[in-house]
């Protein structure tokens, strides 16, 4: 008989951010699979279990490795950081399983159990910045064209949503922020609306920051920050990033 595959949402990987559910899926798994920096974050919860872990643009080598091992009968936590289904893991694994189905083995084999990601996380930490209508844009051009990012970004601030973004720098693309920030204040956003950010939410050395779109544009972010950029309504308040629902207060 072949195994089950949990395409597992972690959160931040702390285990006081994640569900019962993500964490009982890992504990009754024979093998855990993952991004390296992942599986470090949880092996110490599960000393004693396999783990099978690939660097970053590896992914569909750690997709198909699941296959194997579950039609092996091991039972698979595949985890993803954050949610399994926000730019995680889960949409692959969908992708590819037409190549693995057989007489054992169906989409019945194969359940995602969601997670906190970091606009949520993020969001508490900074207040109440997604209280109100909003959307979240990916700026990693590594599988999205930047062209596409630009047109996201602009029809967002022309929505006048709250948007929350991730991936915003890296060694690579390090004034990646610098030029969305641009793009936003060219599609109408003003200067001195309420943003903030937070880096490595939920882990070791969290730290968050208010500021306005104008001062976002230089500030030093790198992989582990979530931005959050707020509509036209939104506010610091006392320190905190708060987009209003619409209550008359």
């Amino acid at each position: 008989m072949a195994g089950l595959i949990y395409i597992v949402g972690m959160g931040p990987g702390d285990k006081s951010m994640m569900t019962a559910e993500a964490y009982d899926a890992m504990e009754h798994a024979d093998v855990i699979v993952g991004y390296t920096v992942y599986v470090d974050l949880v092996k110490e919860l599960f000393p004693n279990k396999e783990f099978f872990t690939t660097p970053m643009r590896q992914e569909i080598e750690r997709c198909r490795a699941c296959f194997d091992f579950a039609l092996e009968g091991k039972n698979v936590a595949f985890i993803c950081s954050g949610d399994a289904g926000v730019y995680g893991m889960a949409a692959p694994m969908y992708e590819l399983l037409h190549e693995y189905v057989n007489t054992d083995f169906s989409e019945g084999n194969i359940f995602v159990v969601p997670g906190v990601t970091a606009a949520i996380s993020g969001a508490a930490v900074l207040g109440a910045p997604i209280n109100h209508d909003f959307c979240v844009i990916s700026l990693s051009d590594l599988l999205t064209p930047w062209e596409v990012i630009e047109r996201r970004l602009k029809a967002a601030i022309m929505g006048d949503f709250a948007i929350v973004l991730y991936n915003p720098s890296s060694k690579k693309r390090h004034d990646y922020l610098e030029k969305a920030v641009s793009i936003m204040l060219e599609a109408g956003a003003e200067e001195n609306r309420a943003c903030g950010y937070v880096e490595n939410i939920g882990r070791a050395g969290t730290k968050s920051v208010t500021l306005t779109l104008g001062q976002l544009k230089s500030a030093q972010v790198n992989m582990f920050t979530t931005v959050f950029i707020g509509n036209s309504k939104s506010e610091i308040i006392n320190g905190k990033l708060v987009t209003k629902r619409g209550y008359q207060i």
